[in-house]
């Protein structure tokens, strides 16, 4: 499927930034053109990528106003305690017609919607996005339409999956698929460490546990079945599997998750609050 976007400009050029710079760059995605602005002319000079227009400001002041000339899609993706002062800044250079996203966590659609006449839309992509397997969560401000949805779906689904909610449900979101290749992570180095327990070399627990982590996510995904009857058809009745499942259900995990979850959305909002 080929995705055709329109002019983008892309203000800063973190990991988020270069995440979707890269997903723009993909086959099958042509954009009408792309410019990047950096602080420093060593990022902007790492980027180097073709048909991509790459500026910083530390050469040349009016490095972003050059990107905002003509651009219907503005990406954000600088760090939250610069945006204001970023929009601040540019909101006299935006095209009328376009569409703000910020990537920004804790930065609200209100706070950006009072600093700028035009349309916002804010997005929570996870770092997975980096390899074209995110999931980013998009959330419409008070101005935006469906339209304005579709575009910026069209632009973060360039680099995984895209889930539509209402700004209120965004903190729910991020303690889920954002802070999730945390939760997974750790499950990875925590599994590797039993198996050194057990007598395995590193080398060894690295292939058992992450290739066991792959094979069963693909598995997932390939199947289409749900993961209680994935995980139902590898437990056999009075075997290994079903003893040491019984372990991990005696320690609550759906608890622990649930506390997660709840701690990473606290900490949202009191960042939210400043």
């Amino acid at each position: 499927m080929t995705v055709q976007l329109p002019r983008i400009a892309i203000l800063g050029a973190g990991s988020m930034g270069g995440a979707i710079l890269a997903g723009l760059v993909a086959p099958g995605v042509t954009a009408d053109g792309v410019t990047v602005t950096n602080r420093t002319a060593a990022k902007a000079d790492a980027l180097g990528l073709p048909g991509v227009v790459s500026l910083a400001t530390e050469r040349d002041p009016a490095a972003n106003a050059r990107a905002l000339a003509g651009a219907r899609i503005v990406l954000i993706a600088v760090k939250p305690g610069m945006v204001s002062d970023l929009l601040d800044a540019i909101r006299d250079d935006l095209e009328p017609g376009a569409l703000v996203i910020s990537v920004a966590v804790g930065v609200t659609a209100a706070t950006m919607e009072a600093r700028m006449r035009n349309t916002v839309v804010r997005a929570m992509p996870n770092t997975p996005s980096t390899v074209g397997r995110g999931v980013t969560g998009i959330s419409a401000g008070t101005r935006a339409g469906a339209a304005d949805v579709e575009l910026a779906s069209l632009l973060f689904g360039t680099v995984g999956d895209v889930v539509v909610v209402p700004e209120s449900r965004l903190d729910a979101l991020s303690a889920i698929s954002g802070s999730g290749p945390a939760y997974v992570f750790l499950l990875i180095a925590e599994l590797e460490r039993t198996a050194q327990r057990l007598g395995f070399s590193a080398e060894q627990a690295e292939v058992m546990v992450r290739g066991t982590f792959r094979g069963a996510s693909e598995l997932l995904a390939a199947s289409g079945a749900d993961p209680a009857e994935l995980r139902r058809r590898v437990t056999s009745p009075k075997g290994t599997t079903e003893r040491a499942v019984a372990v991990l259900e005696e320690a609550r995990l759906s608890e622990v998750f649930d506390r997660a979850a709840a701690a990473a959305i606290a900490r949202a909002r009191e960042l939210a609050d400043g």
